[in-house]
């Protein structure tokens, strides 16, 4: 059973930063991408950034500039730094590794950026 445990959310005012960490109880190594989706109130989980193993890294236009995604493999840990955060920031922020045959996410982090 493959557990993707996120954290790191909170209340934080617009123009503040947040750190997301994800937890994987397997090697990042092992999963072909993993990233971070969102989902706000009334709309659709999206993409917020991947990475994949090779390193490239894809970000939504939404937070390119201003969020940046980091993998630390030893710790089996993905990252999301978030600065310059704007109140429409404000979602469910779900880690998600993707395998060979799987899709896996974790429970998901709060996020709430007040103006």
């Amino acid at each position: 059973q493959v557990q993707l445990v996120e954290s790191g959310g909170g209340l934080v005012q617009a123009g503040g930063s947040l750190r997301l960490s994800c937890v994987a109880s397997r090697s990042t190594l092992s999963f072909n991408v993993m990233g971070w989706y969102r989902q706000a109130p009334g709309k659709q989980r999206e993409l917020v950034a991947e990475s994949t193993t090779v390193g490239f890294i894809n970000y939504a236009n939404s937070v390119k500039g201003r969020f940046t995604l980091s993998r630390d493999n030893a710790k089996n840990t993905v990252y999301l730094q978030m600065n310059s955060l704007k109140p429409e920031d404000t979602a469910v922020y779900y880690c998600s590794g993707l395998g060979h045959l799987n899709r896996y996410w974790g429970q998901g982090t709060q996020v709430t950026v007040s103006s």
